[in-house]
């Protein structure tokens, strides 16, 4: 299976499973990155983390704060690589404008899920997101620690 999602030009390089924790994952985007040199060699290597980025919407356009691309130690001297720079997403108007209405007048928030490679470009899965209280996170893990232990139990029966 590994072979076909190869030859199709698509595979991942990190994921936020803190978003879906922490939110209600409603409808998904996907946006192209403005990268620097150093950051693709980076990502090519897996050196980035989405955990603790976020989704900023400022004058018609769209900005990824706080994900980190670690830089390579064998990085171009003559480039001071900042690993926490602010990087503007991709997106077409109206899907900007599908944003900023969510998060305005719904109080949705954008958040990052995913980094893949499609067609050899870096694109990054955005999703609105609506925040999980206490009890709703405590749900998740009492359903995740159920589903852990139904498969324990499969696996012993058979």
């Amino acid at each position: 299976m590994s072979k076909s999602k190869k030859s199709a030009g698509e595979s991942t390089i990190a994921l936020n499973k803190k978003a879906k924790f922490d939110y209600f994952l409603n409808d998904r985007f996907e946006a192209g990155i403005a990268l620097e040199g150093w950051e693709v060699k980076s990502l090519r290597e897996g050196k980035v983390q989405l955990t603790d980025a976020h989704i900023l919407l400022k004058n018609g356009e769209a900005f990824m704060i706080g994900g980190q691309i670690n830089p390579l130690i064998q990085a171009s001297s003559h480039v001071r690589p900042d690993n926490t720079r602010i990087r503007k997403l991709l997106l077409h108007k109206r899907e900007i404008a599908q944003l900023i209405g969510a998060v305005e007048r719904k109080g949705f928030t954008v958040v990052p899920t995913a980094m893949y490679w499609k067609n050899g470009r870096a694109k990054l899965e955005i999703a609105l997101a609506q925040g999980k209280k206490e009890h709703d996170k405590r749900a998740t893990l009492k359903d995740r620690d159920w589903e852990r232990d139904k498969q324990r139990i499969m696996r012993t029966s058979s």
